[in-house]
């Protein structure tokens, strides 16, 4: 485990109870050989940071008694194509898209900041309201837990006069206001649209009170790689995370100007407490002359935006996944240790029209 440690002072104290159950997503022909015992997957995001001083929630999200991680459907490949022809539509495989497991939400404003429950993997479906005056150009993004009773967790809308793409992240659905107090955190990119960074609901820095405890914390950033020469290939995205101490809790990261953010850190592979994440390269396939990504029955739809966040010593434990199936619709799991508002920004950043990388 101490590989993964970015501080080597502390071990992990805390062993996570149980592994992730998450099936091989490779290639068949390219599937790696594996040791038997599987190292727990929660030791690739503990960096040795100290333990956030800030107050516990009262409450955690524990997943009762029977929830797996992953519900086994047919292995099949689904298309991750740039080309305009859409993949067939099969019913079939709708209905057997597995639900979530079933995940208690008592405060919802504590859920969707709370890391995965380790071993569990939280399902859910964005939807893409386009309906109205503006919303072709402003739509706006729901996310519910893909289950039977469908529970709300968040809605995001990107601000009409800003200079660069800037997403509001909300826990009510008709409260979309950067003042409203149901506001949760902003997803912000630079002026080419191919950097994007993730806030939680704190202060600018400018407004910092003594203690600086009021400050904004930085929770992602996501980087799309540009394609200068135009080229039609999947998209790559890099995705940077705050690591996670020895006790699972996200270690707190509040940059006092622009040259300490996480993207800024990143760039200067300064890594202390940051964890790096990649997407999951797709293969091409000769048959369907596209490339493909198995996401075992949870996307139905070629779309460029679809993908899957892997750690690079550990491709096969999906950290999130994003793909369509439907026109508006879209499934979108995660894993330990990303929460609900960190996977929806990276969704919302799919989403933004970035000409440099397409």
């Amino acid at each position: 485990m101490s590989v993964f440690q970015v501080k080597k002072e502390k071990k992990n104290k805390k062993k996570a109870a149980t592994s992730s159950d998450e099936e091989d997503d490779s290639d068949s022909s390219t599937k790696p050989i594996r040791s038997e015992k599987k190292k727990n997957p929660a030791s690739l995001f503990q960096t040795g940071g100290d333990p956030p001083k800030e107050k516990k929630s009262k409450k955690k999200a524990v997943p009762p008694k029977g929830a797996e991680s992953e519900e086994e459907t047919p292995e099949t490949l689904q298309k991750n194509s740039n080309k305009k022809g859409k993949a067939k539509k099969s019913k079939k495989q709708k209905e057997e898209r597995p639900p979530s497991p079933v995940i208690e939400v008592d405060n919802l404003e504590e859920f969707v900041l709370q890391p995965a429950p380790q071993g569990v993997t939280v399902k859910c479906r964005v939807t893409r309201d386009k309906k109205g005056m503006d919303r072709g150009l402003y739509p706006t993004y729901y996310l519910h837990l893909d289950n039977d009773k469908k529970v709300f967790l968040l809605a995001g809308r990107k601000r009409k006069k800003s200079k660069t793409s800037n997403y509001l992240i909300s826990i009510d659905p008709t409260d979309l206001s950067r003042g409203g107090e149901n506001f949760i955190g902003k997803l912000r990119s630079n002026l080419m649209g191919t950097r994007f960074t993730v806030f939680d609901s704190g202060a600018n820095p400018d407004r910092a009170n003594a203690d600086w405890s009021n400050v904004r914390q930085e929770l992602s950033a996501v980087v799309y790689e540009t394609n200068v020469l135009g080229f039609k290939g999947p998209r790559k995205m890099t995705v940077i995370i705050p690591g996670m101490n020895a006790d699972c809790e996200r270690v707190p990261i509040r940059p006092r100007n622009d040259n300490d953010g996480l993207l800024m850190r990143w760039q200067n592979r300064n890594m202390d407490n940051v964890i790096e994440l990649h997407n999951k390269a797709p293969v091409w396939n000769d048959e369907t002359q596209s490339y493909v990504l198995n996401f075992h029955g949870r996307v139905t739809h070629a779309s460029v935006k679809n993908f899957q966040i892997v750690h690079s010593s550990d491709p096969d434990y999906i950290v999130m996944q994003f793909g369509r199936v439907a026109d508006d619709a879209f499934t979108m799991d995660y894993n330990y240790p990303l929460c609900a508002v960190q996977a929806f920004a990276i969704a919302l950043s799919s989403f933004d029209g970035k000409l440099a990388c397409e």
